[in-house]
């Protein structure tokens, strides 16, 4: 018996019994009585009510799809004066940072390897070296989220910084009290199909099933494309990758849709990645890069000028391999890159050989790329527009000065 039916039985039985008092004699029942009976009456009706709103917003969430959307507070959050992430970060000792464990390449917990390896967890790394110095990079904890917890985790001060192949758009950055630093990665969300499905194109999935990791912009994104192109396709989301993957390889899903860059990680995990592609067309666009809270300006300038960092690192031809020798460059830029030069790092906060430390200790950011995903990976990635700028591609180093 559901809650509604429920409800209407005991607002009946009371009200039948209302009515049999209201039918008796002072002597079979006194006022007093009455009016507890009442009182008891129209608690329940108003138990009742609210019970019923509750379902008609429920329901209507749930027929909109909205029970999918992440746990999230979107309230606009106002200027948080107070934070001094970058004190707790030094004072703790560690930092604290949300990473994937599920996509090879970016974020992925292997113990056989060491523990977490990938793109995006080298970039937490790198936060460790320039925040704590001599071995930071070593004093990172990694806290694997989803793409609901995600968010939460680090509105609530659970982790320090997000570094989970995160999307950019205007209506995270201004309604869940964050802030998106430099890009570090460009994709688009693709399409993995098998190759018996018989599909090459983005348009020959009419009434077909697409598998997507819900909290993601990957479901919007496919529902949107789809609708302006006039394609009916059915959406099934899932809060677990590896079970999504599964299934997809199971037959559950004619599809499975997410960034390009993360298919590719999920196709080698598959029983027999040749069996299947990824599709040619973009779904959309995805620029991703770690994430702050709202508010601590200086935390945030500290995790920009980390990137900032691996950039002009690049730029000036620094690496992991020569950092030492370019300790005695006569290049200022070089100089100031590396902390020779002093008092950049003091503006952030940090000691003014925080770059140097990041180079030292994780590399530039070719460094991080090709030993992750680039052309010598199984991801086997080009470098495309996560080339620099004078190479193609669309990375633009701050100077340093």
């Amino acid at each position: 018996m559901n809650i509604r039916i429920q409800k209407f039985v005991l607002l009946g039985l009371l009200a039948l019994l209302l009515t049999a008092c209201a039918g008796r004699n002072d002597e079979q029942v006194s006022m007093t009585e009455f009016r507890e009976l009442q009182a008891q009456y129209n608690r329940l009706q108003a138990d009742h009510d609210a019970v019923m709103t509750q379902f008609e917003r429920i329901n209507a969430d749930f027929k909109r799809g909205e029970f999918l959307d992440p746990v999230t507070q979107k309230e606009p959050v106002l200027f948080h004066v107070g934070d001094k992430t970058l004190q707790v970060v030094q004072e703790r000792g560690r930092v604290s940072c949300g990473v994937n464990a599920n996509v090879p390449g970016f974020g992925f917990l292997n113990p056989a390897q060491g523990g977490y390896r990938g793109f995006d967890v080298d970039f937490c790394r790198a936060v460790g070296a320039a925040t704590l110095g001599n071995r930071g990079a070593t004093k990172v904890d990694f806290s694997p989220q989803t793409g609901r917890s995600r968010f939460v985790a680090l509105q609530a001060g659970e982790i320090d910084v997000l570094i989970r192949n995160t999307t950019l758009t205007l209506t995270r950055d201004t309604e869940l009290g964050l802030d998106f630093v430099t890009t570090t990665f460009y994709d688009g969300q693709g399409l993995l199909v098998s190759n018996n499905s018989g599909v090459r194109r983005l348009d020959e999935m009419q009434d077909r099933t697409i598998c997507v990791a819900e909290g993601t912009t990957s479901q919007d994104n496919l529902v949107t494309f789809y609708e302006n192109v006039n394609i009916t396709i059915r959406v099934v989301p899932y809060a677990d990758m590896e079970v999504l993957r599964n299934d997809y390889q199971d037959g559950a899903c004619d599809g499975f849709t997410a960034d390009k860059s993360a298919l590719i990680g999920q196709q080698l995990l598959l029983d027999d990645p040749s069996a299947h592609r990824i599709l040619p067309d973009d779904i959309s666009r995805e620029p991703l890069g770690p994430v702050v809270r709202h508010g601590d300006n200086n935390w945030r300038d500290v995790v920009e000028w980390v990137v900032q960092c691996t950039l002009n690192a690049e730029y000036l031809n620094v690496n992991k391999e020569n950092v030492e020798e370019m300790l005695l460059s006569e290049d200022i830029q070089i100089k100031r890159l590396l902390g020779v030069e002093p008092g950049l790092g003091k503006k952030l906060g940090l000691a003014d050989d925080f770059c140097y430390q990041v180079v030292r200790q994780v590399g530039n950011y070719a460094d991080i790329y090709d030993n992750n995903v680039g052309i010598a990976t199984d991801l086997n990635l080009p470098r495309s527009l996560n080339a620099l700028f004078r190479d193609g591609g669309v990375l633009y180093p701050m100077p340093f000065k």
